[in-house]
């Protein structure tokens, strides 16, 4: 179905339309749902580019024990496919268990409790905003590799690269996975024919050789139980191939239906794919002898001065292919490609569990807000700017931000996990509890099987997600990952106590039987300054709403401007009585209140309503040029018990820009009397007839 016109449209500004495109009517929302091939590259490209930094980072880790430490890491990658494997099928009985897109979060809640849930729902949002910190980080430092003169232009390249996916997302899912597709299957596409072209040159005895592999590394000495935190580092690092894997469970909603098929064939596609470029990298990257060193100047024979250390896929493309190559170029641009598309993950993830935090009550109600798009723009933008942010405090350095990331991953891999158990047992007391005579049925019998494997699966990956995140704590605590375990519990107690806030707040406004309706009068309050059209406009509203008692209310700050009032009132009969208001003080709301006040002593309660005139404009710069009482005062006024505001908006001739703008008309148009817009002439003529 194509995008129809809607009249809301008109409403949306030009500059808005033109960046992210028309609005969508509600009812387009299933049509905008994702097959999985298109969700592939929207959920997955976070755990698909995992693998262009996470091999790296394993090698830099264990380089730091000298060139030997190198024969350990296929042991290392190894132990990272066990746990990428058992996360991938624990998170297939999560989808099936919890469809509803809460994912961790909603695990964690109703099987562990309000404060675990919460804690989950803030470990969450602090890595999807590092994951597309880190993200663009490692996106840019591949296209610096690539273009090293652009170094200088680092920070600058990243922020602009989140704007720019903010754009994209802001569009809608359905464009967002076009535009993320090709370069998603692109780099999965390059990637496996390099280490395919790469393994079968070393089969052939030709292996590729890095450029840095005749670089030596002094080894630096360290006990033994040093050399095991060093590994245990580098597996801590390696495990950050694993981030992404929760984004499915969390977008389950986004799926075509069988929404729950769809998505664990989505998740264990990934998996499959993530795993074996990772593998297949790593042993590539051995093959070819890349030497990765935090410290470039570690490098014995590498200008560290004079040039930017390649980073290790950059490395492994050029002595697969050569560099400058075809091949390479393709390799490079498809990998610092995807590296940023990384962050559309999250730009998924964090607004959808937003959404379910904001309907839940944790988080500002405005991030349940859908847009002109379909898409939870809110919490798009929120994310941006934070994201942006700790790009600009960390100066987009990938080495720096990589000891932030997973924590967060693995804090609410743990906890659901854990959750999760509690699910399963909870389902095997239930169907214990039947009769024997439907437990023997298949239907009960195949329930009880799920459930139990279900529990194993979810057991193991809870150990092991536990382990990990024990040993990520450990190896990076001291190197930055502090600030991610302050950051949760802060962010857990202002969910907190946004929760409290919320729900005093529906506790108070809770209606109950104690109202009583009706009042003993109803009174009309026109706010005059001057006679002019707008306040005639407001006297005609107030008339047509047959109130009890109108008065029109001058505050008299200056006594010319009052006595010109007068004449002016009387000079044009208005149809309601003009009572002025001294103020000595020069202030307004406080003597119209008091006058209130005043009304009601003498006359009984009163519903009172205060109509204000408003100017309606087209500029910006008009709300400078306009004093903007009439909202001040509405803001004032709206604290005086028993008193509803009014405003009665007065169109400028300058706000037909809010409905479109003009057209300029051609020489003598206008003096033979031809419409200059038609367009233009029918709201100018719906404007009069609001005017009258």
């Amino acid at each position: 179905m194509s995008e129809s016109p809607d009249p809301g449209a008109a409403e949306t500004p030009t500059a808005k339309r033109i960046l992210i495109g028309p609005p969508l009517s509600s009812e387009q929302a299933d049509e905008h749902l994702l097959r999985k091939r298109m969700a592939l590259p929207i959920f997955a490209s976070d755990a698909l580019s995992s693998v262009a930094y996470a091999p790296q980072e394993l090698v830099m880790i264990l380089l730091v024990g000298g060139l030997a430490m190198l024969s350990v890491s296929p042991w290392v990658a190894g132990a990272v496919v066990v746990v990428l494997v058992v996360v991938v099928l624990s998170y297939r009985q999560l989808i099936k268990a919890y469809p509803s897109g809460g994912g961790d979060y909603e695990v964690a809640r109703v099987n562990l409790g309000e404060i675990p849930g919460v804690v989950v729902a803030s470990a969450l949002l602090v890595d999807y905003v590092l994951t597309v910190a880190v993200s663009v980080a490692s996106g840019i430092d591949n296209v610096i590799s690539a273009l090293p003169e652009l170094n200088p232009w680092r920070v600058e390249l990243a922020v602009g690269c989140v704007v720019l996916i903010i754009l994209v997302n802001l569009r809608g899912v359905r464009e967002a996975s076009v535009a993320f597709a090709i370069p998603t299957y692109l780099f999965i596409g390059s990637v496996a024919v390099m280490i395919v072209v790469g393994l079968v040159r070393g089969m052939l005895g030709d292996p590729p050789v890095a450029s840095s592999a005749a670089y030596s590394v002094p080894a630096e000495e360290l006990s033994q139980a040093a050399l095991v935190l060093l590994v245990l580092r580098a597996f801590s690092s390696g495990c950050s191939a694993l981030t992404g894997v929760e984004a499915v469970s969390n977008g389950v909603p986004a799926f075509r239906r069988p929404k729950v098929r769809n998505a664990q064939a989505t998740l264990t596609a990934m998996g499959g794919i993530a795993i074996l470029l990772f593998s297949g990298l790593t042993l590539l990257a051995l093959l070819s002898g890349v030497h990765y060193a935090e410290n470039p100047c570690d490098l014995v024979g590498f200008d560290c001065r004079g040039a930017v250390q390649p980073s290790l896929m950059a490395q492994v493309a050029a002595a697969t292919f050569g560099a400058g190559s075809a091949p390479f170029f393709v390799v490079q641009a498809a990998t610092a490609c995807v590296l940023l598309l990384a962050a559309n993950t999250a730009f998924n993830g964090f607004p959808l569990l937003g959404s379910v935090l904001a309907h839940d009550g944790y988080a500002p109600k405005a991030l349940s807000t859908r847009g002109d798009r379909l898409v939870y723009s809110n919490g798009m933008i929120v994310l941006g700017a934070i994201a942006t942010v700790v790009l600009v405090v960390y100066q987009a350095k990938l080495t720096n931000l990589i000891q932030l990331y997973i924590i967060g991953v693995f804090v609410s891999f743990s906890l659901g996990q854990v959750g999760m158990i509690r699910h399963w047992l909870r389902e095997l007391r239930r169907l214990r509890g039947l009769s024997p005579v439907t437990r023997a049925n298949p239907p009960a019998r195949r329930d009880v099987l799920e459930a139990r494997k279900g529990f194993v699966i979810n057991a193991v990956g809870a150990a092991l997600t536990v382990l990990v995140l024990a040993v990520v704590t450990v190896t990076k605590f001291t190197h930055g990952a502090w600030l991610v375990f302050l950051a949760i519990p802060v962010l857990s107690l202002l969910m907190i106590g946004v929760h409290r806030y919320y729900r005093d707040v529906e506790h108070e406004i809770r209606a109950d039987d104690a109202t009583h309706f009706g009042a003993a009068g109803d009174v009309a309050l026109i706010l005059v300054n001057r006679l002019q059209k707008p306040v005639i406009k407001a006297v005609d509203y107030a008339l047509a709403a047959h109130h009890d008692t109108t008065i029109a209310v001058h505050v008299s700050v200056a006594k010319d401007d009052t006595a010109a009032l007068e004449e002016a009132w009387k000079e044009h009969g208005m149809p309601v009585p003009l009572v002025i208001i001294d103020s000595p003080y020069r202030t307004y709301s406080g003597p119209v209140a008091a006058f209130i006040a005043r009304y009601r002593a003498a006359h009984g309660p009163s519903i009172v309503t205060v109509y204000l005139p408003q100017y309606i404009v087209g500029h910006w710069w008009e709300n400078l040029l306009h004093n903007r009482r009439a909202r001040r005062l509405a803001h004032q006024l709206m604290l005086v018990h028993g008193v509803s505001i009014s405003l009665v908006p007065w169109l400028l001739d300058s706000s037909e820009l809010v409905y479109g703008r003009r057209s300029r008309p051609y020489p003598g148009q206008q003096r033979a009397g031809e419409p200059v817009d038609a367009g233009l002439a029918q709201r100018m003529a719906e404007k009069s007839s609001l005017e009258r």
